[in-house]
């Protein structure tokens, strides 16, 4: 049913007719309008199809940037908020250069409640996808991502709350499902479970029944309940249903995607917590073997920054989203050994990878998407291959400076104990 759209006088109408009638404050009358017209999808300045003007939080990033070039590609106006961290942009970071021009930056933290106001002024839709990424680091610098993820996000929301936008769409993770769905011998599909510190102690990698036998891997769906491996799964699972419980309790129309590993251009390769074919990337530009967690036949679904960015427009306007999680994906597994070997091949550089046969707590054996959701709700579809969307990298990736940290950052791992 599509949503009820009132014109700029209509709702001035009844804002102050029930502000006054109820001798509620500015606020208070604002947001009982809302829930009196009936829909979360209101005009208050513009009508549906004619260009917003959108804040995304972390838009100075690898995911926000692109998902800026889509949406300025439709018409829309973009606004990024990014304190340009030294870990994704290096050290002494000025703007980025891929950031288009017509991009405004504003310098800031998500956390400064100053900033936030300031740069939602005359927003009509936000993207939230500030955060520290990173599940082995998440694991020892506790406060520092409990802090961005989950206090950034509250601050964005009490914001949000005084000052109520069209849409809200939160940069959800594939980390929040754990391990993901699983097949029995007796073709029942289940959730994985957790695997042992015994059993990984013996290099047997595998999600197993009770009676010890192996589970196949298959698509998960947004139903898996959440199974939390990681401080950094805990925070993302916390900054989507923070998003979505106060979306829904004062009537900001809220959605959530789930995105799996993304890959593309723009992915910042010194930085060893981010995705595995950037860092698989820095090592092999820097003549180093990547380095691989058990034995390499753990299953990811990777899917192309371009394909994110579609699905990032179609969730700003649609009606039948609001409320909803949905997994972005590709709809297609690949192992980390096959991951590092075409983009080997790509780059015609000939290092064996160091399969270490060891554990990193956090971690988890088998997750692809089933994106039948997104397909059927967004009218999301993948239009970017896997092969092209690595040999893209490879091009990119000639002339880019990366430094390899992530023998530095194994070392930290171990030296805590985090890997087995």
């Amino acid at each position: 049913m599509p949503a009820q759209q009132i014109t700029p006088a209509e709702y001035k109408g009844k804002y102050v007719f029930h502000a006054k009638r109820r001798g509620l404050d500015r606020h208070r009358g604002h947001l009982l309008a809302l829930r009196l017209v009936g829909r979360r999808e209101i005009l208050l300045r513009r009508t549906r199809g004619v260009h917003m003007e959108i804040l995304i939080t972390g838009g100075a990033g690898f995911i926000g940037s692109h998902v800026a070039d889509e949406l300025l590609r439709h018409g829309h106006r973009v606004r990024a908020l990014d304190n340009l961290s030294e870990q994704v942009h290096g050290p002494g970071a000025e703007r980025p250069d891929y950031l288009p021009a017509d991009v405004e930056l504003i310098r800031g933290d998500v956390r400064d409640p100053a900033a936030v106001r300031r740069a939602l002024q005359g927003i009509d839709a936000v993207y939230h996808f500030a955060a520290a990424v990173g599940v082995g680091q998440s694991m020892y610098e506790v406060a520092e991502y409990t802090s961005t993820n989950n206090l950034g996000t509250a601050v964005l929301l009490e914001a949000l709350i005084a000052r109520p936008v069209q849409r809200l769409v939160v940069a959800s993770s594939m980390s929040i499902y754990g391990e993901g769905l699983y097949r029995t011998a007796d073709n029942e599909v289940v959730a994985g479970t957790d695997r042992t510190i015994d059993q990984l102690r013996s290099g047997d990698w595998e999600v197993r029944d009770t009676a010890g036998r192996p589970l196949s891997p298959v698509p998960t769906t947004e139903d898996k309940v959440p199974s939390l491996a990681s401080v950094y799964a805990l925070s993302k699972f916390d900054q989507e249903r923070l998003c979505l419980m106060v979306g829904r309790a004062y009537g900001i129309s809220t959605v959530a995607l789930r995105f799996f590993n993304v890959f593309g251009t723009r992915q910042a390769l010194s930085n060893p917590y981010t995705g595995v074919l950037a860092i698989f990337a820095s090592r092999l530009l820097n003549g180093n073997p990547p380095l691989i967690f058990e034995d390499g036949l753990q299953k990811r679904d990777f899917v192309s920054v371009y394909d994110v960015a579609q699905a990032c427009r179609l969730a700003l306007d649609n009606p039948a989203a609001a409320g909803q999680a949905f997994n972005i994906g590709s709809g297609r597994s690949y192992t980390v050994l096959d991951v590092a070997a075409l983009l080997g091949k790509v780059l015609a550089i000939d290092v064996q990878p160091d399969v270490c046969g060891k554990y990193r707590v956090g971690d988890i054996r088998h997750c692809f998407a089933d994106i039948t959701r997104a397909q059927r709700v967004l009218g999301y579809q993948p239009q970017v291959a896997f092969e092209d969307g690595v040999i893209e990298l490879a091009e990119w990736l000639e002339g880019q400076v990366a430094f390899d940290h992530v023998a530095e950052a194994s070392a930290e791992l171990a030296v805590r104990g985090l890997t087995v």
